[in-house]
């Protein structure tokens, strides 16, 4: 496993996911921010797993070094320049319990855009939490996965052990909106694992993965990819459709780009 950090990588999730809300704080009448940045033990599709991503899971406790040691802020979709709040300040409070990595923002609406950030998380404009990281440990393993209508596929799992936490956000996208954005969750989290090999099959089905992490490669390894169309991640014996309609359906069927 390699010992540096790598680039940042930022996750997110849906409004209902991160239990979002805006509260009262006592009598005062003061509103603040509450929600979920991140869930444990939640498998979540990172790019394609049948092809070229993986599913990643974030383990209990993956916070706890961060946390006594750090100083993260709380933005609006992962601007610097709208900062909410920040744990040295004492305006903003981060912990993990039982669910996941929980916030508690303090809402000073003498700041706009904070004022801004309230309302539209009322009015459902703001629909969902992201944190922004570096993996300090993680864990890769091999699962096969049973589906429907073809043969069982291999698929890789991360599991994250340790992060350093550099911010929280509120977001207006809790999912990646295109298949770039995928890519380059993929490439980071290729990168801090820093396998060649891993890296090599799956630009088999896209080639850009070469281009987006830079993991350096032994002289034998070839890093040109000579076939650019999909190999199948199922047998290719007959099962009453075309491969490429059965791969078409899979994705379908579990919500992942081709």
């Amino acid at each position: 496993m390699p010992t540096m950090t790598g680039a940042e990588e930022r996750r997110r999730l849906s409004l209902d996911t991160a239990h979002i809300t805006i509260r009262a704080d006592g009598d005062g009448g003061a509103r603040r921010f509450g929600g979920y940045a991140a869930v444990f033990n939640s498998r979540t599709a990172i790019g394609n797993p049948l092809r070229w991503g993986f599913y990643e899971e974030i383990a209990p406790g993956s916070f706890g070094k961060t946390l006594s040691e750090g100083d993260a802020r709380m933005l609006v979709d992962h601007d610097s320049y709208y900062v909410v709040s920040r744990v040295s300040a004492g305006t903003l409070g981060l912990a993990e319990d039982g669910h996941g990595l929980a916030v508690d923002s303090a809402l000073d609406t003498r700041l706009s855009y904070v004022q801004d950030l309230a309302v539209n998380v009322e009015n459902r404009n703001i629909t969902g939490m992201s944190f922004g990281f570096y993996v300090i440990k993680d864990d890769w393993t091999t699962e096969e996965i049973e589906v429907a209508g073809a043969d069982p596929v291999e698929v890789d799992v991360r599991t994250i052990r340790e992060v350093r936490l550099i911010e929280v956000s509120a977001v207006t996208f809790p999912a990646y909106t295109d298949t770039e954005a995928e890519l380059k969750a993929v490439a980071r989290a290729l990168d801090h694992r820093g396998d060649a090999a891993a890296i090599e099959a799956r630009a088999k089905y896209r080639p850009e993965l070469l281009t987006l992490t830079h993991v350096d490669r032994e002289p034998e390894q070839s890093t040109r990819v000579v076939q650019t169309t999909a190999e199948p991640a199922v047998s290719t014996q007959p099962a009453g459709l075309p491969l490429d309609a059965r791969m078409r359906a899979l994705a379908a069927r579990y919500g992942l780009p081709r």
